[in-house]
């Protein structure tokens, strides 16, 4: 799915005659740009419209940046732009698809199962809820925010070597998780 998008922000944003520069949003763009791509392919099945659809919300930030009160909470206003443009995408499409009696054949290796992913999925939250809480704080800038190790330090409030240290004994303590062994 193809949905045209503006071509330039601050031309959507101004008159042809202003153009306005914001260095906060440049810096929060780039920071954040990796997670919040996340959250577009989750919303899309192909990578290539989840770029695109996160262009499209970050150009919506970006026009609205002057009227965006609390600079904290841009990560839900961007994850708020992604849903309401995916959502309009959705409501626009042409529907390509037709009823038919009988399914396709699906090619190539069966996909797993959503339940045991979902499953598993729920067994890592409890194993990292199980971890003593500043491992577990850790174990999430570092592998769900994916914050360097060194971002997490300086988060924290800590040495790079502590974040290594802590790190590796939560995830040595979750290998040990006998609700994750079945999946190792």
């Amino acid at each position: 799915m193809t949905t045209l998008v503006c071509t330039s922000a601050s031309d959507a944003a101004t008159p042809a005659t202003q153009t306005r520069s914001y260095p906060s949003f440049s810096s929060y763009m780039r920071a954040r740009q990796p997670v919040l791509l996340r959250t577009a392919r989750s919303l899309t099945a192909n990578p290539s419209d989840a770029e695109d659809l996160l262009q499209t919300a970050l150009t919506k930030t970006y026009v609205a940046w002057d009227r965006i009160e609390d600079h904290r909470a841009l990560d839900g206003y961007v994850r708020r732009a992604l849903l309401n443009t995916r959502t309009s995408q959705w409501r626009k499409r042409k529907v390509d698809e037709f009823a038919c009696d009988e399914l396709p054949e699906q090619e190539g290796l069966p996909a797993a199962d959503p339940a045991e992913q979902q499953a598993l999925r729920d067994a890592m939250w409890r194993a990292v809820m199980k971890l003593p809480a500043r491992q577990r704080a850790m174990v999430v800038l570092r592998y769900y925010e994916d914050l360097s190790e060194a971002q997490t330090a300086e988060v924290l409030g800590v040495s790079v070597g502590t974040v290594k240290s802590a790190v590796s004994r939560a995830l040595g303590k979750m290998r040990e998780d006998p609700e994750l062994a079945p999946a190792a």
